[in-house]
């Protein structure tokens, strides 16, 4: 049975349940093999280039460098015999390959092929995923401008707080996810680099023309460079693209996180689309709406970020290289790939179909019964003259009589004579409207939401 084989029965989640295909594709079996035929082809356009491969004997290569013709199920054959995958490769070429098979993989050693076709990789990937990641940041960019005044109230240690709006909360992922596309920008160029300087990273197989062999073989396959490598590329640079990936997926479960705390019953301000119609809650209790595509890609992101230490682990290599790192990293860069995707688009799938409940979120600050304008009485107090620590004095003692009194602090303060003192009624009144104490929210959001349109144009 080989390896490709259509009875092998799918066991990763990834096979049957997770990602989508065009993420699938570019980490499959066959989306490996191909690349591999790409960087042994432009090895061979290189040695054109320079004179030590004939025309016609690259024209037969770069035919015959095509995965219906070398396919990966015949390369797979081979390997069951040679234990080699890259010598599988080559072998299975050059039976296609005719008289211009002497050239395959010349001056080359494996990791030239492997690391250079995994830079493609990820370079096919690192569009997908500014692709993802734009669509979820002006769906996000929507939100903050459509609730740029929604008053809610604003939590800390899982406590009612001040005043805040919805839009800020969501101006607030904006910006983080903007700086995830900085960040991703600024790491291409060092992650999609590939070598060809043979088995060691001298060059000595390459011939006088070494440098220029191996820069024209980055520049067709539209890679970078580098400086000096071993027998493979220096994984820290499979370091920081892990770990973007690691940071974004932990954004995105900040982000639905929020959104599932925002949906329990007891506050239910907003809530994932639930199709009333169809979709099924519980198998016994008929009247749950879980937010159950958040939690799922919460629970990929958690997967994303156990990636961080095997990519760690897989720079630590013996002298110039040994394999320890090889299996490893079937995992760690496909499965963060291809989960972190999966992650990002669900995270928009929920977020552009978002339920916000404006008059929920009221409703719930009219239940605090005034305690979350507390600062705000306080700090009118410091302006009318009194001192801050006095007037936090006198603001904790009214909230605390209002809490075990049960009564509103509107009510609680309107009998203080302190307070009466240096504020009338009327201005009480004022203060006590959420919405007048909500600062410069609306600017925020304002300024974040245009600074991110800049990377959508």
């Amino acid at each position: 049975m080989r390896f490709g084989d259509s009875r092998i029965m799918p066991v990763s989640p990834l096979d049957y349940r997770y990602g989508r295909e065009e993420a699938k594709d570019i980490w499959s079996r066959e989306g490996r093999h191909s690349r591999q035929l790409e960087v042994e082809r432009a090895l061979i356009w290189a040695h054109c280039k320079l004179g030590k491969v004939s025309a016609e004997h690259y024209d037969i290569i770069a035919d015959i460098s095509d995965p219906g013709i070398v396919t990966a199920d015949r390369v797979d054959e081979i390997e069951l015999e040679t234990k080699h995958d890259i010598m599988a490769l080559t072998k299975a070429m050059a039976e296609c390959a005719g008289e211009a098979g002497w050239c395959i993989h010349l001056g080359a050693t494996s990791n030239d092929i492997v690391d250079s076709a995994v830079a493609l990789q990820i370079k096919d990937s690192v569009k997908l995923q500014e692709e993802a990641t734009k669509n979820l940041l002006e769906t996000l960019c929507d939100i903050a401008d459509r609730e740029r005044d929604t008053v809610m109230i604003g939590r800390t240690h899982g406590q009612a707080a001040v005043p805040i709006t919805f839009g800020l909360k969501v101006a607030v992922w904006v910006d983080e996810i903007r700086r995830h596309l900085d960040r991703l920008k600024e790491i291409t160029p060092r992650v999609i680099t590939g070598k060809f300087l043979g088995a060691v990273g001298t060059g000595a197989a390459q011939g006088e023309n070494a440098f220029e062999l191996q820069e024209l073989i980055m520049e067709n396959l539209g890679l970078q460079t580098p400086m000096a490598t071993t027998q493979v590329v220096g994984r820290d640079r499979y370091i920081e693209w892990v770990g973007w990936m690691a940071n974004v997926a932990t954004s995105i479960e900040k982000i639905l996180q929020e959104i599932r705390n925002l949906q329990r019953s007891e506050i239910s301000e907003v809530s994932e689309y639930f199709d009333v119609e169809k979709q099924v809650g519980s198998s016994t209790m008929a009247h749950k709406k879980n937010p159950i595509t958040a939690e799922n890609a919460c629970g990929l992101a958690r997967i994303v970020r156990s990636m961080i230490i095997p990519s760690y682990e897989n720079a630590l290599l013996w002298h110039e290289r040994d394999l320890a790192n090889s299996s490893s990293e079937r995992f760690t860069l496909s499965h963060s790939m291809i989960l972190l995707d999966d992650i990002i688009v669900k995270c928009n799938r929920v977020m552009s179909k978002l339920v916000v409940d404006s008059d929920k979120m009221k409703e719930n600050i009219d239940l605090q019964k005034g305690l979350v304008m507390a600062e705000k009485v306080m700090l009118v107090l410091v302006d009318r003259g009194m001192s801050r620590e006095d007037s936090h004095e006198i603001l904790r003692n009214c909230s605390m009589q209002a809490i075990e009194t049960n009564q509103n602090l509107f009510d609680i303060c309107t009998k203080n004579i302190k307070i009466t003192d240096k504020i009338d009624s009327e201005m009480l009144k004022e203060i006590f409207k959420p919405e007048n104490h909500i600062g410069f929210s609306g600017v925020i959001v304002d300024r974040t939401v245009e600074k991110a349109r800049l990377y959508l144009d």
